[in-house]
């Protein structure tokens, strides 16, 4: 069974950082792209972050470039997003996801929420 769990997420003020970390279990990580969205209140489920499978390029939504980072850990089977320079715009529930072909698995999420 796969499974995807996220962590790291809290408050933090703006200008801030947090580090949110999503583990794989249940998968051969490294077939997956692996990839973060997020969903604020009343919006919807939005592109943040992607790492394909065979590495190489990271790919950001243009909201996050230049204060995000986007790394995985083959060793671990763990996924993280740097966060810095965080902004009330960024408060939402972060998801990690994983996917190879039709298939794809999503995490429970982890809540983030940044105060001004």
């Amino acid at each position: 069974q796969v499974h995807l769990v996220e962590s790291g997420g809290g408050l933090v003020q703006a200008g801030g950082s947090l580090t949110l970390s999503c583990a794989a279990s249940g998968l051969t990580f490294s077939s997956y792209d692996m990839c973060w969205f997020r969903q604020a209140p009343g919006k919807e489920r939005e592109f943040v972050a992607a790492i394909p499978w065979a590495g190489g390029n990271t790919y950001y939504a243009d909201s996050v470039k230049g204060r995000f980072t986007f790394s995985r850990d083959g060793a671990k089977n763990t996924v993280y997003l740097q966060m810095n320079s965080l902004k009330p715009d960024d408060t939402a529930v972060y998801y990690c996801y994983a996917g190879i072909s039709s298939t794809n698995y999503w995490g429970q999420g982890t809540q983030v929420t940044v105060a001004s």
